[in-house]
C-alpha cells in the first residue's frame, strides 16, 4: 500500500472508531436533536462494553497517522504525493480537525450528563 493510502486509512479508522466508542453516549443525543426516535435509541448502550476497545483503536490509528503525517520529507521519493507542500499541509490540517472530532467524541460521556 502506498504511504498516501496508509496515512488516509488511519485518519478514517481513527475518526470511525472515536465515533463508536461514543455512540452509547452521542448517538442518542444526535440522533433525538434532529428528530429521530424512539425506544431503539435505547439498544446503542449495547456498545458501551466495546467502548476501551474503540477507543484503543481510535488513539492508534491517530499515533499511526501521525507518523505518516509527519515524517520527515526526506523519507519520501521524488514524485510521490507526501513530497508536494500543499498535499503534506492538507494532510495535517485534516489531521488535526479529526483530533479535535476524536476528543470532542471521546470526552462527550463526560459532558453528557449535563445535556440529558
Amino acid at each position: 500500500m502506498s504511504s498516501h493510502g496508509s496515512g488516509r486509512w488511519a485518519l478514517v479508522s481513527g475518526g470511525l472508531a472515536a465515533g463508536l466508542a461514543s455512540a452509547c453516549c452521542l448517538g442518542p443525543l444526535v440522533l433525538v436533536s434532529v428528530g429521530l426516535g424512539g425506544a431503539w435509541i435505547a439498544n446503542l448502550t449495547a456498545l458501551e462494553p466495546y467502548r476501551p476497545v474503540f477507543i484503543t483503536v481510535a488513539l492508534g490509528a491517530l499515533v499511526l497517522a501521525y507518523r505518516r503525517v509527519y515524517r520527515p520529507v526526506e523519507q519520501c521519493r521524488p514524485g510521490e504525493v507526501c513530497a508536494v507542500p500543499a498535499v503534506r499541509r492538507g494532510y495535517r490540517i485534516v489531521f488535526w480537525v479529526v483530533v479535535v472530532l476524536v476528543a470532542i467524541a471521546l470526552g462527550f460521556p463526560y459532558a453528557a450528563p449535563l445535556f440529558y
